[in-house]
């Protein structure tokens, strides 16, 4: 069987199988694919959808505005606060590859709902005046939300065929939203309530808590694990590894990824460096990420329309460069300017890795199983982002070559961002 096969025409977003006869493969036959939801069922699904990505990023964001009081108060070094950025991003790709079987053994519904039990878990022990409790809660945070960000996609693809960009500029502009407020209003609501930090942190778990009272319901409302469904759990989708289209959307995911938290963890020090106040640098990282927002929704939504995907890929990634090149050149006169094209060209970058994941794949399965592999190696990847642009800043003693490196690998993610953009289908076995 070939590793990827054309899409039938009827659109860049179809979802429909490969054309032409295939030969069956062997294993275990994949379930059929529901064909969607619709009327008042979507709109409580698709609330619910928004509940659960609105937590995927506050309670592991929220720790950078906070680590100046608690390396102060826990008497941390400065290499052990940034392990609790790292922490989570490992988190995301070490445990991605289990999400699928758990998803398969559980069923969707019900394993959405443990992710933000255990957001809920992960908050409440950070609560304790323990470095060791902190550590715990931030690693149990981020095994929740490693599954979730699997499971996510997939679950649009099984129920939202037919409104795949839509649904995924919604997920992905929840993320945003999400990074940008935690980044936003965490410590104003410090100070306004004069709690310590360990209570400041604890507040984002209320958010997980609405969502999992929302999503509650749709486990009594969807699906039911059947046997068939159990058995299949030992039987992953085989020969994705192989897939030469599959490798172009992870690596998509991962460049982009890599740029993002790299840029996410080291820009207001920059800007900090070139003379802008930490308070302003602290404000331009979060007004990037509400222009994020806005890239976030409008990618997947014109994708088709107006612009084809690949184009759209080369855009978004042509506007981070021109946001790292202006940081070159005038980073406090323009920083306006700069935060601008990076907040528009990275939001429209993880919402068309999400949406590749989503198009590239037949059916709910291989989604699961491809998700799982784009985010293992993506997430793995951009953890070691923030950490090797400050090994280059301390060779080098400046900002200019770390910038540098940043704008040469934007030039692979323009490649494989055209290769995953190509209206085709991975297949595996």
């Amino acid at each position: 069987m070939p590793d990827e096969g054309p899409i039938p025409t009827g659109g860049p977003t179809a979802t429909v199988s490969p054309a032409g006869p295939a030969p069956a493969p062997s294993g275990p036959a994949p379930a059929a694919a529901p064909s969607g939801v619709t009327g008042r069922q979507a709109l409580y699904l698709g609330v619910g959808v928004i509940l659960l990505a609105l937590n995927l990023r506050p309670a592991l964001v929220a720790v950078s505005p906070l680590a100046g009081t608690i390396r102060a108060d826990s008497g941390m070094s400065a290499a052990a606060t940034s392990l609790l950025t790292a922490l989570p991003l490992l988190c995301f790709g070490l445990l991605a590859p289990l999400a699928p079987r758990l998803g398969r053994r559980l069923g969707m519904e019900r394993s959405l709902l443990a992710t933000m039990a255990l957001i809920c878990a992960g908050t409440a022990l950070r609560l304790l005046d323990s470095v060791v409790a902190l550590f715990a809660g931030t690693i149990v945070i981020g095994a929740g939300i490693a599954v979730a960000n699997v499971l996510l996609p997939g679950l649009i693809k099984r129920d939202f065929p037919a409104r795949a960009g839509l649904m995924t500029g919604l997920y992905s502009m929840s993320l945003f939203g999400g990074a940008a407020l935690a980044a936003g209003v965490t410590v104003p609501v410090q100070q306004a309530t004069g709690m310590n930090w360990q209570a400041t942190l604890a507040c984002w778990g209320a958010l997980a808590v609405i969502a999992l009272v929302c999503w509650l319901p749709q486990t009594r409302a969807r699906t039911r694990v059947s046997a068939d469904a159990a058995r299949q759990a030992a039987h992953p989708v085989r020969g994705l590894w192989r897939s030469p289209l599959a490798w172009q959307v992870t690596g998509f995911m991962g460049l982009q990824s890599l740029s993002y938290y790299a840029a996410a963890a080291w820009l207001p020090t920059m800007l900090k460096d070139a003379g802008m106040s930490a308070g302003d640098a602290g404000w331009m990282l979060s007004f990037s990420s509400l222009l994020g927002i806005a890239g976030s929704f409008l990618a997947p939504v014109v994708v088709g329309r107006r612009l084809r995907a690949g184009t759209l890929a080369t855009l978004g990634t042509v506007l981070c460069a021109a946001g790292f090149g202006g940081m070159l050149v005038a980073p406090v006169g323009g920083a306006y300017v700069w935060m601008t094209l990076l907040g528009l060209g990275q939001g429209a970058a993880i919402s068309l890795a999400l949406l590749f994941i989503v198009q590239r794949a037949p059916d709910t399965r291989h989604t699961a199983q491809l998700s799982s592999m784009a985010q293992c190696f993506g997430y793995i990847l951009a953890a070691t982002g923030p950490a090797v642009l400050g090994a280059v800043h301390d060779a080098s003693g400046s900002w200019t070559v770390p910038l540098v490196v940043l704008l040469v690998l934007l030039v692979p993610q323009i490649a494989v961002g055209w290769g995953a953009a190509r209206p085709r289908h991975v297949s595996g076995r």
